[in-house]
């Protein structure tokens, strides 16, 4: 280990260290090759259990819903007023505001967690419940009694009124017992039984095209059994084809769907699955998981953070960025694991480009436009269809059928397609021969850590994992290139791409169900997405972690909350993996919990008449997107049918239409610009336009002249993005290409100096004198 590392760890355990006995676990024991293991052990678990001597963080009291009681005034009698007499409604109000407005009595009750908020909360209740009962406990009703006599101190009513405060607000009699739940200090400790093994971790660091994920996939198929874990269907699919070709048994195990290739259905040695599925539960040789850069992820991180303390195999080959390998062997320091590094350079060079395309026309052959917007991608695979040229599209909602379909078309020599336009999409997952990558532009829309969706300039790692796909080892273009579309992006890329990856220094956590359900048994009255929001608030984490983003799960919890369900099954409905920005995903998955709380089976025939099955091919967008919409809800039901099987049971018919509705999209995609075409009536052909535009009036281009000129210099955001343009002959020329500013310019010339010439001709004929100004060239 480097005299740096020595150094960063030390004043790491420097500032975390504290009076807890360091844990050794139970793998460090068998480690005999030296001490120096065992001083990192000493180190990591010194920080991750620093915070515990620490006080606890106080929890967001914004969060804390008051409870509703329901009180039956039956229950109490009228013992109180028996007992003592009558209560003065006014005299109560006095007292009571009295009671609120001592200092003491509010400090009192911070003491025992009521904040300002909390306590001022509590107190409208407790004296609307005072004021508005018709009959009060008896004990209660003495105490008011005797201070409304004068016998009574109106400090007395603290104990009453903190009783009436911890049933509205339950948490705050279980408040350790939530911090005690909420705790993901030292998330190593959830696995016990991978603790109960000493894994050897590999991890295989290089860029994208570097042969890392091969060298950790010849040593998986090598192994008596193993486990692939990767981001995508489309890669587990792709480790799945590969080790039964070579003649590996292999499973498939995705969220969706379950392919065992042992025909009575018996798990195989080997299973390639997406990593939210990985079990942490079944030993395995060997274990692979690729991109482990993606555990920073704010939604995703999770599921790498599981797999990479969970999994039981012997062997953990792990495959990403450089950038993570000094973080990935911190966290394995915390398991007593000490992580072998083998690094790997690109296979094939790319360089970037000293000049911009600037225009379609400069495209060539093995070219992919990358845009960050579905509208970038319609309107430029218009403008190339319209130069004559065929392109195949790819974008992150296309199914993972249409997607390969679309690949195998851009890829195969003997197609004409020859340029593809795709989304950051292609940035894994796809076998593509690029010999150029253009970016159509630099920013992308971007989630943050708080859920807030915010448009940044792509980073140097995103810009590196799309720039990597130009020049690939396995293609015909043994070197790449890299450029981007408009001049004034080029500089920024080189920019861009001449910075190192930042260092990964985090991994994401995510609640399980089973925390979720203790918290559910201390705060029963609470809703779902309330309990998430206290676990979050309430939780601890070590400094190498963080909660990952729950807004998602939040929003599907708000949805159905409505809907009568167990919390087990409402939290799994949580987790479905759906598109919230689809109304019609949003309105099936709604229907799927209500057909669902009324134990009632989704039948075929049910989601039949519900998708209106069977379907036409699209005629425009908006009919494709529907079907892309249409596909995902068939999508959440294979999901949801491999957790409730019983109530879910026609899966192989809903696959069976799945694939149906695959190739119906293909074919929309495949005529992607008749659509575009058919979605705005106001656009003509552009090569109809460019066979006939002699023919127009040229008052069209004097009218749009100067606004087009305008919008072309100045408005860079709206360059082929799509955006509203005027619909004029001159606008649809520019923006469809057949036209240049210079040479809309150069007509407006022509047309104003003819116009000028039939003006004069017919005041000659008129007998009137031409002016001044018609007389100037």
């Amino acid at each position: 280990m480097s005299v740096n590392r020595c150094v960063h760890l030390f004043s790491r355990l420097q500032r975390h260290i504290n009076t807890r006995t360091s844990r050794i676990t139970s793998g460090g024991c068998r480690v005999a090759s030296g001490s120096s293991l065992l001083h990192k052990q000493q180190a990591v678990s010194s920080r991750n259990v620093s915070s515990n001597s620490s006080s606890s963080k106080p929890p967001d009291t914004s969060l804390f819903v008051p409870v509703s009681l329901k009180t039956d005034p039956a229950v109490h009698g009228t013992v109180g007023a028996e007992l003592t007499q009558p209560l003065d409604k006014n005299e109560l109000l006095k007292i009571l505001n009295r009671f609120y407005k001592k200092k003491e009595m509010q400090k009192l009750a911070a003491d025992h967690g009521l904040d300002a908020r909390l306590f001022h909360q509590a107190f409208i209740s407790f004296r609307k419940y005072v004021l508005e009962m018709t009959s009060l406990p008896a004990d209660l009703h003495i105490i008011l009694s005797d201070i409304c006599c004068g016998a009574g101190h109106i400090d007395d009513v603290y104990p009453y009124f903190m009783r009436h405060a911890k049933q509205i607000f339950p948490m705050l009699d279980c408040m350790d017992d939530l911090r005690k739940i909420s705790d993901l200090r030292v998330p190593a400790d959830w696995y016990p039984e991978a603790r109960a093994i000493q894994r050897k971790v590999i991890f295989h660091a290089g860029p994208t095209n570097s042969g890392k994920t091969y060298h950790a996939i010849q040593r998986y198929l090598a192994a008596k059994s193993g486990v692939y874990c990767g981001p995508l269907k489309l890669l587990a699919h792709e480790i799945f084809e590969k080790s039964n070709n070579a003649g590996v048994p292999c499973d498939l195990v995705t969220g969706e769907e379950r392919t065992f290739v042992d025909s009575e259905g018996r798990a195989a040695g080997h299973v390639a699955c997406t990593i939210e599925m990985c079990s942490v539960n079944t030993p395995y040789e060997v274990a692979v998981i690729d991109e482990i850069q993606m555990i920073r992820d704010p939604s995703r991180g999770w599921a790498w953070t599981r797999a990479l303390l969970g999994l039981c195999a012997e062997e953990i080959h792990v495959c990403g960025e450089p950038a993570a390998i000094d973080f990935i062997r911190e966290l394995m320091y915390s398991t007593g694991e000490e992580v072998e590094v083998h690094t790997y350079q690109r296979l094939t060079p790319f360089s970037i480009l000293d000049h911009a395309v600037e225009s379609l026309d400069n495209l060539r052959p093995g070219d992919c436009i990358v845009c960050f917007s579905k509208n970038d991608i319609y309107s430029i695979s218009r403008q190339i269809e319209a130069r004559g040229l065929e392109c195949a599209v790819i974008y992150g909602s296309l199914p993972p059928g249409t997607k390969l379909s679309q690949a195998k078309k851009f890829n195969n020599p003997d197609d004409p397609c020859k340029i593809l336009v795709a989304t950051d999409a292609i940035g894994m997952g796809l076998n593509l021969s690029i010999k150029r990558i253009i970016f159509n532009s630099l920013v992308k829309p971007n989630i943050n850590e708080k859920g807030e969706k915010q448009m940044e300039t792509i980073s140097t790692s995103q810009a590196l994992q799309i720039a990597g796909r130009a020049g690939r080892f396995s293609s015909k273009f043994k070197e790449g290139e890299v450029t981007t579309m408009h001049r004034d992006d080029l500089p920024v890329l080189k920019e861009i791409l001449s910075h190192t990856v930042d260092p990964i220094e985090t991994a994401g956590l995510h609640p399980t169900a089973e925390q979720i359900e203790m918290f559910a048994y201390h705060l029963p009255d609470a809703t779902l997405s309330n309990l998430l929001d206290i676990f979050v608030s309430l939780s601890q984490v070590d400094g190498l972690y963080f909660v990952c983003n729950i807004d998602d799960f939040k929003f599907l919890a708000d949805m159905i909350q409505h809907i009568p369900l167990n919390l087990r099954s409402r939290y799994v409905f949580c987790t479905a993996p759906i598109n919230k920005k689809q109304p019609f995903v949003c309105t099936s998955f709604l229907k799927f919990a209500r057909q669902f709380s009324r134990d009632e089976p989704l039948t075929f025939d049910w989601v039949c008449r519900h998708v209106s099955w069977p379907l036409a091919p699209p005629k425009n967008i908006k009919d494709l997107v529907h079907l892309e919409a249409v596909h995902d809800v068939l999508d959440l039901y294979l999901w949801l049918s491999y957790r409730f099987m019983d109530m879910f049971p026609d899966t192989a018919f809903v696959r069976q239409i799945q694939r149906e509705l695959d190739d119906i999209i293909q074919q929309g995609v495949r005529n992607i610009t008749r659509l575009i075409r058919a979605t705005d009536p106001n656009i003509t052909d552009p090569l109809q336009t460019q066979s006939n535009r002699r023919s127009q009036t040229g008052s069209n281009i004097g009218a749009a002249s100067s606004s087009v000129l305008t919008k072309t210099r100045g408005q860079r955001g709206q360059r082929a993005s799509g955006g509203v343009m005027d619909s004029s002959l001159a606008s649809r020329l520019v923006r469809d290409g057949l036209l240049t500013p210079d040479l809309l310019q150069q007509l407006q010339k022509e047309w104003s100096k003819d116009q000028k010439q039939e003006n004069a001709k017919e005041n000659r004929l008129n007998g009137v004198e031409p002016r001044l100004s018609d007389k100037m060239p």
